[in-house]
């Protein structure tokens, strides 16, 4: 019984995401482009629970407690400011159902594509804080693997010190492969590391993600619906917890480092899978090269980090 319940959920999420394919055409980039400057604010407090929580995922056992006045480390703000769309507006991939703040690109796939960001003073527990968000760019490209649309979101966050973060956010969104497509072969990953870190992701670790960021996309902790639907070899590990093991990674090789820029940009997905390695080096003009390579030694994400 469970197996045919389960058999008739696949079916009807393979539907739906088949139906918003279809309507590609239905909605011209013209269209999208209309979201361009669209505004959102976000009020938030900044409170103890989620940076724990994040502790506790990173494996960071040496660090103190949060409490009030704590600093948050970079891109730990992405705890805060959570979507929290109604049960009934969720979307067949797990996502709110497109059309409000983001524009309603058609294309099924969905993944943070990278983001460039600035840090001006860190954010601290018990802190409120403000997120001004505006739809910066709608560009349509004709990729490899088909038609591809990049939207990016400008974000600007604020304490009663003024603007914390500066941040602009790319997401891609991509039509379901051809049955008999070959996937692109991806990039190989530098060899010239001069730090790494070697981890072994599973379930556990990305459903402790998605919970942390309120993150419903199922192609996280869905087996059957990312393997069955999108069509992928298994969990996707987030971009965001990608790039978060990156800086984890210079905060352990630089403890006390001050981040003032950290721009990233993914390259091929991870999956729950294989194993996969952090690697840094340090630049000749101090800055930090970081990227994510998979097992294959194939670039996973890259990233380029400046300290003060």
């Amino acid at each position: 019984m469970e197996r045919a319940v389960r058999e008739s959920q696949i079916a009807v999420a393979r539907a739906m995401t088949q139906a918003q394919a279809m309507n590609t055409t239905s909605t011209p980039l013209d269209h999208l482009r209309d979201w361009v400057g669209r505004h959102e604010q976000r009020d938030d407090t900044v409170t103890a629970a989620p940076l724990a929580g994040l502790i506790a995922t990173l494996d960071r056992i040496d660090d103190p407690v949060p409490a009030t006045g704590t600093a948050l480390p970079p891109l730990a703000h992405w705890l805060y400011f959570l979507p929290q769309a109604p049960q009934r507006e969720i979307g067949a991939d797990g996502h709110a159902q497109r059309g409000g703040f983001l524009p309603p690109v058609p294309l099924p796939r969905r993944m943070w594509a990278g983001g460039r960001l600035s840090f001006a003073h860190p954010l601290r527990v018990g802190e409120a804080v403000t997120r001004r968000s505006t739809i910066a760019s709608v560009d349509a490209k004709q990729g490899r693997s088909g038609a591809l649309v990049f939207v990016t979101v400008a974000h600007e966050i604020s304490s009663a010190q003024g603007v914390a973060i500066r941040e602009e956010h790319d997401i891609v969104y991509r039509d379901h492969p051809a049955a008999d497509a070959v996937p692109p072969a991806a990039a190989l990953a530098p060899t010239d590391a001069q730090f790494s870190r070697a981890l072994v992701p599973d379930p556990v670790l990305l459903f402790r993600y998605s919970a942390l960021t309120f993150n419903g996309h199922r192609i996280h902790y869905d087996r059957p619906y990312v393997t069955e639907v999108e069509g992928y070899p298994g969990l996707i590990v987030h971009g965001p917890l990608i790039a978060t093991l990156l800086v984890d990674l210079l905060r352990r090789e630089r403890p006390g480092i001050e981040l003032k820029q950290f721009d990233f940009k993914a390259a091929s997905p991870l999956f729950d899978t294989d194993p996969f390695t952090l690697c840094g080096k340090r630049e000749p003009d101090g800055s930090f090269a970081l990227w994510a390579r998979n097992h294959l030694g194939q670039l996973a994400m890259s990233a380029r980090a400046v300290t003060a």
